[in-house]
């Protein structure tokens, strides 16, 4: 195993992350042991931050104790490895709005002490301001049109001054009148003009079809 990220490991094309809780698979995923280690491989068809790492994302700013706030947490595919990397001495604050997906996704926070799920709109921040600390980083996955204005929302409230924005873009809820790559130009523009920086960009075909993922960072 070669660690390629804080926490990221590659082996022979396969991406994994040290797993937080030993024997437990979350989606299936293959478990791979090396000495007394046990890793989960990260499947970059079911998690666009491994897509994006697939693709060629230049940096992945997550470490070992973080807060992070994420929109979007779905079952917590994603969720899941990103606690692993965190650790417990880290914090994911876990938003969806779907009661159905929140049903499957309890079942993993109540074996990963390092998740606090919210079952709250990411539209209306001000509703679960008193349940979220300042956060390292903002992740954001939420197929809606105005997903980019809710990320910087949500940025604009919890964000650390040093932070950083992860943000999956699904062109085709954005507008499916627009090319994806037009869509991906104008979403740019909106973070630019917020204040931030953008480290690094990638287009997630053939793992996500019209997708790109975004990271930024406050100036």
């Amino acid at each position: 195993m070669k660690e390629i990220f804080h926490g990221i490991f590659s082996d022979k094309g396969r991406i994994f992350t040290l797993n937080l809780r030993p024997g437990q698979r979350v989606y299936g995923e293959p478990l791979t042991k090396t000495g007394n280690k046990e890793y989960r491989e990260w499947i970059p068809s079911r998690s666009k931050l491994a897509a994006a790492i697939k693709k060629g994302l230049k940096e992945v700013p997550i470490e070992k104790g973080m807060k992070i706030l994420y929109l979007g947490a779905a079952t917590g595919t994603t969720c899941s490895h990103i606690s692993d990397i965190i650790e417990e001495e880290g914090t994911i604050f876990a938003v969806e709005f779907s009661e159905r997906m929140m049903r499957e996704f309890l079942k993993l926070c109540s074996q990963r002490k390092n998740l606090i799920p919210m079952l709250e709109d990411a539209r209306k921040p001000q509703d679960y301001e008193g349940l979220v600390e300042r956060v390292d980083l903002v992740y954001c996955d939420i197929a809606q049109p105005d997903a980019t204005e809710v990320a910087l929302r949500n940025c604009q409230k919890f964000l650390k001054p040093s932070g950083y924005l992860m943000i999956a873009i699904k062109s085709r809820s954005v507008d499916i009148t627009k090319k994806p790559d037009q869509i991906y130009k104008e979403e740019l523009q909106k973070i630019k003009e917020a204040g931030f920086y953008v480290v690094d960009w990638v287009i997630l075909d053939p793992y996500e079809k019209d997708h790109a993922f975004i990271l930024a960072s406050k100036r």
